[in-house]
């Protein structure tokens, strides 16, 4: 039996730093209100020559140097990202062109904040199947492109980064709960909640890029309780239960969410990697940016149990556990 598992972290983040106090000088809010109801005090805003492809580019060779790979290793990358370079092609083979790799699988993948954890399964998959054995799985996003910087609503939420994991097959050993690897993963999407978050344009609607928008109260509460359940379900597929989890490693939207979300499935919160007061919501990038920094960190150690979740537009959520 084949199963992937991660033999690398990287992550990048654009070279602008933005604190809620600067923000505040162009915006009508104030770094007690963004705090106090989000936990947000900085994200990091894109510069001219930053896009996309090049924060998702940085952060693939920070996780291939951990891995101990080179960009020729790779045969598969998927990108997930809600904010591409480009319509198309995708963002994923300018990544793989910024790399040096001449020839790989590489495609996009589109689930708003919940696009990594689509692209972890979709890997996983592939490599158990036998299809591919070393692959880049990335979550990238420029938010700030697609913000609308007169609404105080979203526009304090979220940063733009990126981050990324290698995943690499390996025959597996049989040994029972030691296992490396994804051990289970569960995704699920319901449409019926389009108008709770979404951007309000697109090539075949409008013909132009749109923005966000959000009714904040009601995805808070569709967050709560989807994130808890798919956590429950991802761990019960794996034959495992919340007291086994050595760390969860959540989508970084809001701190309240995470909070809540920790308390509903009983686990402590010193289990919770939280960084949204660091980057702020980063989308797709939000799981692995905060893997990376918790690895890096020392806090995440080999052969620790970890949960990795997220819900986003559409609405889409997922979670994976996953033994390093």
């Amino acid at each position: 039996m084949i199963r992937s598992i991660i033999t690398g972290t990287g992550s990048a983040l654009p070279v602008r730093r933005v604190s809620n106090a600067e923000l505040a000088e162009t915006v009508d809010t104030t770094d007690e209100w963004i705090v106090e109801r989000t936990g947000i005090r900085f994200r990091h805003i894109a510069g001219p020559d930053e896009t996309t492809a090049t924060l998702a580019a940085d952060a693939c060779r920070a996780a291939l140097s951990a891995a101990g790979r080179s960009a020729q290793d790779i045969d598969l990358i998927v990108l997930a990202t809600a904010t591409p370079d480009q319509t198309f092609p995708a963002s994923a083979t300018k990544v793989q062109a910024m790399l040096g790799i001449d020839d790989c699988v590489a495609f996009d993948v589109a689930a708003v904040c919940s696009g990594f954890l689509y692209a972890v399964q979709v890997v996983d998959s592939m490599i158990r199947a036998g299809v591919h054995k070393c692959a880049l799985v990335i979550g990238a996003e420029t938010f700030s492109r697609i913000l609308d910087w007169e609404d105080r609503t979203t526009c304090v939420l979220f940063g733009d980064g990126a981050g990324a994991i290698v995943l690499e097959a390996e025959e597996s050993t049989g040994r029972v709960g030691g296992e490396r690897g994804i051990l289970a993963t569960k995704l699920h999407a319901d449409g019926r909640h389009n108008e709770l978050l979404y951007v309000d344009g697109g090539p075949s609607t409008t013909g132009t890029v749109g923005k966000v928008r959000m009714k904040g109260r009601e995805v808070f509460r569709h967050a709560v309780v989807n994130l808890a359940t798919v956590m429950g379900e991802s761990l019960a597929a794996a034959g495992l239960s919340a007291d086994d989890v050595d760390w969860v490693v959540p989508h970084q939207a809001n701190a309240r969410i995470l909070d809540a979300t920790a308390r509903k499935l009983g686990l402590a919160s010193e289990k919770v990697v939280v960084t949204v007061d660091q980057h702020a919501n980063t989308s797709a990038a939000s799981v692995p940016l905060a893997l990376d920094t918790a690895v890096r960190d020392g806090r995440i150690k080999p052969g620790q149990l970890i949960v990795l979740e997220a819900m986003g537009g559409g609405f889409t959520w997922g979670a994976a556990v996953v033994r390093l």
